[in-house]
């Protein structure tokens, strides 16, 4: 078993697990993130995040979410690194153009940017909920939660550079997720070419709702207000 984790194999299948796992936290995020829009009041989106930091078993998935991230992360560096050694030989300077795509080709800086971003969003909603403790709090139905909506919306409506940081890093993502939706598929074995065309229509479509999907939020902010 340990010869497996510590192969090249291993750290593959270990991050497309990561990665897949990485994407359903996505979807849930993200139908949550849409709340923004629905209710101009804040209610919506102030139950729905507070449902996300007290359900027992998000509690639970949070921990692990941030340590598979991270390993994700360390793996994907290492596994870089071990392809630039192996390609120190330049072997008549092969046009990889052609049998790769932009986004396989830079999968490692994709995620360099995502990561920038997130640290960005971290510091701006995560550190100010979770360790400064300088969110109002609010009522409803005799519940008490954050005012997460006055922290975020006030975020998007103020500062447009933030807005187009929020849409890069959404595009950003969307490009990745285009190569690494497939990929940790076929890592795990569905690598036919049947499954592998099916699999990369359905990365496309799922990497297009993502990146659709929370650059719509800034937007709706700069339109609107």
């Amino acid at each position: 078993m340990s010869k497996l984790i510590s192969s090249s194999i291993g750290k593959k299948l270990f991050m497309s697990v990561t990665g897949l796992f990485l994407m359903m936290f996505l979807m849930v995020h993200l139908t949550i993130n849409l709340l923004l829009i629905f209710d101009d009041t804040g209610e919506l989106f102030n139950i729905g995040a507070n449902f996300m930091v007290t359900n027992p078993i998000i509690k639970i998935v949070e921990p692990l979410l941030a340590v598979g991230f991270l390993l994700h992360m360390i793996y994907a560096s290492f596994l870089t690194l071990t392809n630039m050694k192996a390609r120190q030989v330049n072997y008549k300077r092969f046009n990889q153009t052609k049998s790769s795509s932009w986004a396989s080709r830079n999968m490692y800086v994709l995620g360099a940017l995502i990561l920038t971003f997130l640290v960005l969003h971290i510091m701006n909603f995560y550190w100010k909920i979770k360790v400064d403790h300088s969110v109002a709090m609010v009522h409803y139905n005799g519940i008490e939660m954050h005012d997460t909506y006055s922290l975020v919306a006030g975020l998007f409506k103020s500062c447009l550079i933030y807005n187009l940081l929020y849409i890069a890093g959404a595009v950003f993502l969307g490009i990745h997720l285009t190569h690494g939706f497939w990929s940790a598929f076929q890592t795990i074995g569905w690598s036919s070419d049947i499954w592998r065309k099916r699999i990369e229509v359905v990365g496309k479509i799922f990497a297009f709702i993502i990146a659709a999907g929370f650059s719509i939020i800034p937007l709706y902010f700069i339109i609107k207000f």
